[in-house]
């Protein structure tokens, strides 16, 4: 009797532990979807292991869409400073370790050079040289000539591929990389440092009311980014505009400080009506 009263007791208490743990399982999946509903990072989608993702804004229907098959041309801008050849070089050597390889989309490449004239990579990584900002008007912050350099090169360049990767001279390719942009959507990084709904009072600024809510404007910066090459065309004027303007704003220059540029380009999307795909497995941060 004394038996089976404990395995009685043993029974009712597994049952109500779990219980317990149901509940709280139910709990907490339930609070992180609607705290990423709130957050304003889009609709929730499964992927092809029916897993959700609250990074992705597309559903299944729409990722299908467009040619997958297109190629992308990957651009970085870069300085001639001794330290940015270095990265430029073991950037490029990765590059083409990758290109070839099954599942790599990577087109052509191309060094956007902002010094103004030609270097002593010339002849070793594709280049092309664009003139840096005037004198004084970057204002120390030299990464305001990324955008002016992206305005020229797409100006005078001929790029044979549809789509463009921006990327930047510390990035390494370890994979072949596909094209993640689908048609008119772009594919972009999201930052956990962006954040536009935070600093709603800065980017109305520049992202007024009447164009929509501060959740359109994307948490990423220019790069990486896949894109359109005629979408880049549309933004890239209006992105280098806005960089400078947030510059001459003293209140944005010291609440985005180094990352205002990648601020500038995703309002300058949103402005345009670009919204990204948003994929965490774009790239590592080390």
């Amino acid at each position: 009797m004394i038996v089976r009263k404990s395995m009685g007791r043993a029974s009712t208490l597994l049952l109500v532990l779990l219980a317990l743990g149901f509940f709280f399982a139910t709990y907490n999946l339930l609070t992180m979807i609607m705290h990423n509903r709130g957050s304003g990072l889009g609709n929730w989608i499964t992927d092809d292991f029916d897993v959700f993702d609250p990074i992705t804004r597309m559903t299944k229907e729409t990722k299908k869409v467009g040619n997958h098959n297109l190629y992308f041309h990957v651009a970085l801008t870069a300085t001639d400073a001794p330290y940015s050849q270095w990265q430029c070089r073991i950037m490029y050597y990765w590059y083409k370790k990758v290109k070839d390889m099954p599942g790599s989309e990577m087109g052509g490449f191309t060094r956007i050079l902002h010094s103004g004239s030609p270097d002593s990579l010339m002849d070793e990584i594709p280049t092309f040289v664009v003139y840096p900002l005037p004198d004084g008007l970057d204002r120390g912050y030299i990464v305001l000539n990324r955008p002016w350099a992206f305005v020229q090169w797409l100006e005078k360049a001929t790029i044979e591929e549809e789509y463009i990767l921006m990327a930047e001279p510390d990035h390494i390719f370890v994979n072949p990389l596909p094209n993640l942009a689908h048609g008119g959507h772009p594919a972009g990084f999201p930052f956990f440092y962006i954040k536009p709904a935070d600093n709603e009072k800065i980017i109305r600024k520049f992202y007024p009311k009447e164009k929509g809510p501060v959740t359109d404007v994307d948490p990423i910066g220019n790069s990486p980014v896949i894109i359109e090459k005629s979408q880049l065309e549309d933004i890239a004027p209006t992105w280098m505009n806005i960089s400078l303007r947030m510059k001459d704003d003293p209140e944005t220059d010291k609440a985005f400080g180094w990352v205002l540029e990648m601020y500038a380009y995703a309002v300058a999307s949103a402005l345009h009506g670009v919204q990204h795909i948003l994929r965490k497995d774009f790239m590592l941060q080390v």
